[in-house]
Parts: C-alpha cells; structure tokens; sequence
C-alpha cells in the first residue's frame, strides 16, 4: 500500500493531473457519472419517501473492478471530481457504489488544473458535503417525477415522442411569450430631427432636436450648462409623432439663427466589467463568436481540463468554467498586477484592486470567477497550440479578466446646446483620453462611434445647412437570441449556469423552438405544448414557481431544509393536477396543413411541415415519395440555383440546394441521382476531399486521414462516425 488513488470524472484531467503528481499517486478516471436512474422507469420510491432507486450506468460496469482494485490497494483515495453539486454528487456515488472506507476517503477541490492549484488542494482535503449531494438528488429526482410523468401525458394527448421538464418548459413559456408580444404589438409612427450645422470656419456637426425653450433667463456663462432659470420642454423619443409637428417645427426654426447657448466639457470614465461566470461567458461567446452555448460549454471545458502546450504537457488554461461567481482569488489578482505593471506601466492599475460581488442571490457553490489560470500565457504566444475555437474563447476570457483588473478608460466628452428661435438642439461628442482596459479589451471600442465635435463657445453663431427630418416607426420586442436568453435566465432565477446549454439543445431537439438567422423562434408544436401545459399545469410554466423551486434548492444546499420536504411540497399538487388532466385535458393533435402544391415527381398533394430547421413543404406519399420544398422565415420557397457545372455520374446539370448545415451543390436529378459536392467557398476553392495519412487511430486501429473543416486541416479517424478520434494537423 505505497500509492495514493486520485480518482477525478474526466480521461483528459486524469492525463494533465497525473503529470503534475507523478511517482506516489495513480490518477484514474470514472468517465464521468457512474450511475444514475434507470432510464425506463421513473425510478423514485413515491411510498418510501421518494427513495431514488440508483442503477449502474453500462459504461460504468467494467470499469468498477478496475476502480475497486486500485482503492483497495491505495493508502489514500482523493475525489477529485468537480467542486459543484453535480461533482459532489460523483464523489458520494463513488463512496457509495466502490464500498470505500471512511478513514481513506478525502474529498478535494480546485478551481483550476495547475500544479499549485493541486498540491493546495492535496494539503486541505475535506469530507463529502451531503448538504450538495441532497441538493443535487433532489433536483435529479425533481426533474424525474416531472418529465416522466408529464411526458407520456403529452404522448397520449399530442404526440409521442414529447417531453416536459421542470425548467424547460418554462424556458420554452419564456419564448412562446415573447412571439404573443411580438404578435400583438402595434407600431407607433415617431419623428427625428436632426440639424447639419457647421461653425463660421466651415468644420460641420450634427445636432439633434432636444427641448421648447419655454421661458428664457439669466445670462450664459462660457463653459457652463444652461442657467438654471431657463424652462425647458424636454422632448421625449415618442413626443414628435406626424409629420406635421416636425413641420411646424420646421417653419419657426428655418427662419431663426442658431447660436451655441450652452457648452458642458466633462470627463467620463468608464468602468471595465467584472470577470467572466457561466453565465455572461455564454452570453459574450454568442454576442462576439456566434457560439451556441452548448459549443461554448464543451470549448470551455478542454481549456479546463488541460491543453499541451508542446514539451511540458497538458496544463489547464482557465478555471472551472462552471460558476455563479465573479469572485477573484488574492493570488490571481496580484498575478495580473503585476502583468499590468510590467506590461502597460502603473498608471493603468486602478488605484485599489478591483473587488467584484456577486449580484446572484445565492450564488451556487460561489468561489471564483472563469479566468485564465495564469495571465502570463498570453493568448497570442499559445496560439500556436490550439485550436482557431479554442483561441478565440480563450481569448475572450483573457481579455476580460484582465480588463477586469485595470484602471477606467476616461472620455473627453462635450454637450453643447444651440438655440434656434424657441428650440434647443443638442451636439455631443466624444474623445478617448486614456485607453485604461480597453488596451486589452479592444474589441469594446466600437462603442467608442461618437463623433468629436469642432471647439464651440457661448454665444457663438453657427451656420444651418439643413434639416433632416425621419420618420420611424417602433419595433415590437426583439425574439431572443442564445444570449438574450440566457441573461434573461440568469435574472429571473430560472435554472442554473451549468443547464442552460442542455436545456437549449434539448428544446430544439424536440422541435419545440426552431433558430433562423441565431434568433429563437417557437414552433406550432411548442407553442401548442405550452398552451396546454399553461392551462393544467400553471405552476410547472410558471416563471416565478420555478424559480422559487430554485432558491429551495439553495437551501437544501445550505442545509436549512430537507431535500424530502421540498419534493414532497412540490409533488403533492403536481399529482393531483396530474391526476385531473388524464382526463380533463383535450387531445389536441397537430395535423399537417393541406396547401395547393403539387409535387414535382409524383403530382401529389404537397402538405406544410415544420422540424426544428423550418417549415417545409413535403409530399403527402411520404415514405413512398421523399420529395420536399425547404422554406425560408418568410415562407418562401428556397428554389434551388442553376450553375454551369453538369453532374459526373448522370451528366444532368447540378444545382445549389439548400440544407440544415448551408448551402450544397447537388445533381437536379435528385432522388434518382444523389451526388453532392461543397459549395465553393468566397475564393471559388472547393474544400479538397481527404488525404490518407501514415498514422493509425490509438482508438480503433484505423488509418488516420487528414480532412479540411471549417477551422482549418485536422486529422481523423477514416472509421467515423463509428469512431470519432481526431486531433489538430501539425
């Protein structure tokens, strides 16, 4: 008994972490969860208070053996798994299923992969916290009681193949509420007026219609604001609604000079955000990359759990990237200070570290923020070791954290009023004095449009050169997109940082929702399931219940109720209601829609269909005719393009067709004839097909090809999709 086992729930972290332990400890890996609930039945004892009947997960059943046998052997065994509740709840099924002793059993955690990180968490281990254990068991069985109950409710009454869950479907409430909105809004006309003006010198500004000048007094000082006994009728966005007000305005102002009444110079400093958590890291993934949060997620774990940077090996380049936090350790803050320092000089420290608090009530498992494990690993000099995906999102943490740490970009900034007969318009503009972080998070700078405006004084005359009135009409609310989403989520309660990708990719996966053009749109199956759901079971779509289960969740979590009691108290009312829909609720099945189209290879009735891609006209002898029409978000057909090239297998001419991945070049003589090929890219290339390679996959055995992808070259397995191996070309 000479080793210590270090048992972690990831094959990559096992690898980065047994190179920073070496001799005296076997690192292994348990693949993630090693049982859960059986997955067909509902698993939860309703007679026994709702005692979860936990089953071996297949994958799990070989690998027990292995496990037990180092366990025995080890004169220590450290759990090593995730510090969230879902990692808790590893560590304790571990214990449970291995039988360990109590006495060997030590429980650590960290934030980030690295060899300090590891050796602090090896001198402070600590017992399992059961308090996380039973507040991730109750939210597993939670989840169980309603999807497997509800769903097979929605089989029988809509569709098989539905599903129902706790937070889903109030997610998928959130989006079918917003497309009601969006329905019902009704457009208002509004009007701008804007000034071209320019100073006796010729250098011209714009100004904007700001305010009825309505009593007048005092006497203007140079370089101060409008005396504080002038009246003003300040105009609101919506207070000019015709043409005919902007005319009447018009008519005064065209006959009267303009003259600088009032010039205001002031500093702004604007303040860098704070660091990145789960939450706002998907959100600027989306805004700035046009990642899916689920990319994001897997992403953001493969810098996590380590990343070769060539002779030394993997090492984690980020902190665990799944937290409610924007907490920053000392450590860490004195790192990027001392970067700061030697980087930029001292003038773009802020005068005290920065100390940022979680806005989140009850912040699960709240430590750190997601940052770069160390600041010194410049994004630009371990480019050469990821991948283009990899690059980009470390690169976006990195220049958060670090913005996060340095002192306010200041603004010159200059209002100046100028009145026209019994109107006052505005002219702002801006100049950037002092970079502060946006030395580092340049991509904000476009923020930083405002143009600069020419020296103005009081009293000074300025020439008109015309006015240019717009009219406008107001827009409804805009459909969510995967940020607006998910920071809409974040505010309201609704769910955790950590299932916010699964519960996107699973409401499209049902085709409860589709995505066109990155904006979220509810389909005729989701909006029915939510209109059913809202009537029988309000409490499980009702934003506010849910995120109420949420904060008893947290205090589970924090020990101040029984895991027992918060699913008793939602379970009972659940199966009542549960009990009155069986019959109370209307079969309500959704039927193709009939249309007037005929199909072009058999001349049947076309009929309108909707997946989770968009709506598509199909042929009504569907399997026996697979011909079908892909519509665009107007309804449109996507008539596939001509092109001059002829298909080399049936010499009929190839067309551009239209697909869930884009846009393909494909024979017209489609069914008969299937031949494809990629569309040509901006350059008119064509990706080049794969080359063999003199490697062999370490997986399956199988030669190794070398592909182009969307990224660049990389190496795969020539056994896919039965074997995914790959890795980056050299």
């Amino acid at each position: 008994m000479t080793e210590s086992l270090v048992i972690v729930e990831s094959p990559t972290k096992e690898r980065t972490i047994a190179k920073f332990l070496g001799k005296g400890f076997h690192v292994k890996s348990s693949y993630g969860h090693i049982r859960d609930l059986p997955p067909r039945a509902l698993g939860v004892d309703l007679d026994n208070n709702f005692e979860p009947r936990y089953v071996v997960l297949p994958k799990a059943k070989k690998l027990i053996p292995e496990l037990t046998r180092y366990a025995k052997s080890a004169k220590n065994i450290f759990l090593a798994t995730d510090y969230d509740r879902e990692g808790e709840a590893i560590a304790w099924h571990l214990c449970q299923l291995l039988k360990l002793p109590p006495d060997k059993i030590k429980r650590i955690t960290f934030h980030e992969i690295t060899p300090e990180a590891i050796r602090e968490a090896l001198d402070h281990p600590r017992s399992i916290d059961e308090r996380l254990v039973h507040a991730q068991q109750a939210r597993r069985v939670l989840d169980r009681l309603v999807g497997y109950q509800l769903s097979p409710l929605l089989w029988k009454k809509v569709r098989r193949g539905l599903s129902a869950g706790r937070v889903q479907s109030a997610v998928v409430r959130l989006i079918c509420d917003r497309e009601e909105e969006i329905s019902r809004f009704v457009p208002q006309e509004y009007w701008t007026l804007t000034a071209r003006l320019a100073k006796i010198s010729g250098e011209e500004f714009m100004a904007d219609i700001f305010a009825k000048i309505l009593k007048r007094g005092g006497t203007s000082v140079s370089g101060s604001p409008l005396p504080k006994d002038w009246k003003l009728e300040k105009f609101d966005r919506l207070d000019l609604k015709n043409k005919e007000q902007v005319d009447s305005i018009l008519a005064v102002a065209r006959k009267k000079p303009f003259k600088v009444a009032a010039v205001e110079r002031k500093d702004r400093r604007r303040t860098p955000s704070a660091p990145y958590n789960t939450a706002s890291l998907q959100q600027d993934a989306s805004r700035a990359l046009g990642y899916r949060a689920q990319r994001t997620m897997v992403i953001a774990q493969q810098l996590y759990e380590g990343i070769s940077l060539g002779a030394g090996g993997p090492v984690g380049l980020i902190t665990y990237m799944r937290t409610d936090s924007v907490t920053v350790a000392a450590p860490a803050r004195e790192e990027a200070a001392r970067y700061v320092k030697e980087k930029f000089g001292p003038t773009y420290l802020p005068p005290k570290p920065r100390v940022f608090k979680t806005k989140t009530k009850k912040a699960q498992e709240a430590h750190e923020c997601v940052r770069p494990s160390s600041v010194y690993r410049e994004p630009d000099k371990i480019k050469e070791h990821l991948t283009p995906e990899q690059n980009k999102l470390y690169r976006l943490i990195w220049e958060r954290f670090m913005a996060s740490q340095m002192a306010d970009a200041v603004y010159d900034t200059v209002a100046a009023d100028i009145e026209s007969g019994d109107y006052l318009f505005r002219a702002n503009g801006r100049t950037l004095r002092f970079k502060g972080f946006l030395a580092v998070q340049s991509w904000m700078e476009t923020e930083d449009s405002t143009p600069q405006l020419p020296p103005l004084e009081v009293d000074e005359s300025v020439n008109f050169r015309e006015f240019l009135p717009a009219q406008h009409y107001t827009e409804p609310p805009p459909r969510y997109n995967e940020a607006s989403l998910v920071k809409t989520l974040e505010e309201l309660g609704i769910g955790r940082p950590s299932t916010y990708a699964p519960i996107l990719h699973t409401i499209q996966q049902r085709g409860y929702v589709r995505v066109e053009e990155r904006r979220i749109i509810p389909t005729d199956l989701g909006t029915l399931v939510n209109g059913q759901l809202k009537i029988h079971f309000s409490e499980i779509v009702d934003i506010g219940f849910t995120a109420k289960v949420e904060e008893r969740l947290d205090e589970v979590a924090s020990g101040e109720v029984q895991w027992e009691t918060v699913i008793r108290d939602f379970y009972v009312p659940f199966a009542a209601k549960l009990k009155t829909a069986q019959t109370a609720m209307a079969e309500n099945r959704p039927e193709p829609k009939v249309t007037d189209e005929k199909c072009q290879l058999c001349n049947s009735v076309m009929i309108l269909r909707e997946s989770r891609f968009g709506k598509f006209l199909s042929c009504s002898t569907y399997p026996a005719c697979k011909f079908k029409v892909q519509l665009d978000h107007a309804g449109q057909k996507l008539v596939p393009q001509g092109t001059t090239e002829i298909c080399e297998k049936c010499s009929k001419p190839m067309v551009v067709r239209f697909g869930r991945r884009g846009s393909f070049i494909a024979c017209s003589g489609y069914p008969a004839c299937r031949n494809t090929k990629p569309l040509p890219g901006a350059d008119g290339k064509v990706r080049p097909a794969a080359e063999p390679t003199d490697e062999t996959c370490d997986k399956c055995g199988k030669q190794m090809m070398k592909r182009m992808g969307r990224f660049g070259y990389f190496i795969a397995c020539s056994g896919y999709p039965q074997c995914r191996n790959i890795k980056k070309a050299a």
